[in-house]
């Protein structure tokens, strides 16, 4: 009989690890529904059946050198944090940033919470915050789906000798990255773009407990838009609902016509494994003034060159072999460029239902919880965007280190007649 294998953390799945040891910006996903009353008893249900899934693990270090970390499952789940009064509804936002701010370090314990608040007047929100070490936005909402509807998969089981089972993962590791690295080496020497890729800036690390009394958050933005007009307004001006995504975005992050890189996820998901972040980065340059139709011929060229990967044609794999600086110098953030656009897509219908209660808009967005004001101005990205679909409206999550966010989203989306409705908008 064949012995089960650990799972382990995958190239990108450290890189995100490594942020919340202080090297990179901090990154966890949430995803936010509102809509009706909530019984407090189906939550409790969906917790834990949360709590049997694929979430529910733990990151452990290898006892063997060279070997990877090991997801091991049976993490004890952090309990439902309900708010302990009602909330204003155009309160909704700023309660959302707060309890993303909570701990989800995988290696410290589960790495996902559950926070709800009774909204007054009538309604429940509720967050789903997941340190993106554990699974990526598709795969979130996809195991999230299968616990709302009771078909939960359990976690990738333990291997009966750990150790045995780290030396294995060393073993293999060493040699398959050996052989390129001592290439890749070896192409230094003769190719001089090579060597300045390796030139960057010195690596900076942030302990977050550290600065934890002088953290900030960005500031943060929803908006619900009518889908049938934003789908409209895609085709009229030549483009795709993603790619007047990227047009919109670039708008907002840009000044008059400065050329913005974007970077965009592209999912390599084919089933809801929850194992890893199963994504590839590509990047385009935008301009403000580009139009959809503009922006979707960028957007084909991008998916056609290979995925951002490690520079200097050393396997992505090495950095999962080397101390987390080295690491972090020769991939400081996972695709961060001055955008970041991320089209969720459609969210799992199984979401639109938590007990009864009818969700009337979803969101979906990763935020930096803690982050201190020396990662902020060192941090690249100055935008973030994050759209999904629920039903007959689109909900726009942004996230930027720039101010006067709502003023500049605002007019973007009017210029395309498209009206924006915050999510703190006075009800």
């Amino acid at each position: 009989m064949t012995r089960p294998r650990a799972s382990r953390l995958s190239v990108v799945d450290e890189m995100f690890l490594r942020t919340h040891r202080g090297y990179g910006t901090p990154v966890v996903m949430q995803g936010v529904w509102r809509g009706g009353d909530v019984d407090p008893a189906e939550l409790v249900q969906v917790h834990e059946a949360l709590a049997r899934g694929p979430l529910s693990h733990t990151v452990v270090r290898p006892g063997v050198p060279g070997a990877r970390p090991r997801r091991r499952p049976g993490a004890e789940p952090w309990p439902v944090e309900w708010a302990s009064q009602p909330i204003d509804r155009d309160a909704t936002v700023e309660w959302a940033d707060d309890v993303a701010s909570r701990n989800v370090d995988p290696t410290q314990g589960a790495g996902w919470r559950i926070a709800a608040a009774r909204l007054r007047g009538g309604g429940t929100v509720v967050s789903l915050v997941c340190s993106h070490v554990i699974t990526d936005a598709h795969g979130l909402a996809a195991i999230l789906a299968a616990a709302m509807s009771g078909t939960a998969l359990p976690p990738a089981p333990d291997p009966a000798h750990p150790f045995l089972d780290d030396v294995h993962d060393a073993v293999r590791m060493i040699t398959v990255v050996g052989a390129r690295t001592l290439r890749a080496v070896a192409g230094l020497a003769l190719h001089p773009s090579r060597r300045a890729e390796l030139r960057s800036a010195p690596v900076r690390a942030f302990g977050s407990q550290s600065y934890q009394k002088r953290a900030q958050v960005p500031e943060t933005l929803i908006v619900d838009v009518d889908a049938e007009r934003w789908d409209t307004e895609a085709a009229r001006t030549g483009g795709t609902p993603n790619s007047l995504l990227v047009a919109v975005v670039a708008a907002i992050a840009g000044r008059h016509d400065t050329a913005v890189q974007v970077s965009v996820p592209v999912s390599r998901r084919t089933a809801a494994n929850g194992g890893s972040n199963e994504i590839d980065m590509t990047e385009l340059t935008v301009r403000p003034t580009d139009t959809p139709a503009v922006t979707r011929t960028l957007l084909r060229e991008a998916y056609l060159r290979p995925p951002m990967s490690s520079p200097a044609g050393f396997p992505p794999e090495l950095l999962q072999l080397v101390p987390d600086r080295i690491a972090h110098r020769l991939a400081p953030d996972p695709g961060e460029r001055d955008v970041l656009c991320s089209n969720i897509g459609t969210i799992p219908a199984g979401l639109a239902d938590l007990g009864g209660a009818s969700a009337d808009a979803i969101a979906a967005r990763a935020v930096h919880p803690g982050i201190d004001p020396r990662q902020l101005a060192a941090s690249a990205n100055r935008l973030s965007a994050y759209l999904c679909r629920l039903g007959d409206r689109y909900t726009l999550s942004l996230v930027s280190k720039d101010r006067g966010l709502r003023a500049r989203t605002t007019a973007v989306l009017a210029a395309h007649g498209i009206t924006a409705h915050g999510w703190d908008d006075p009800a």
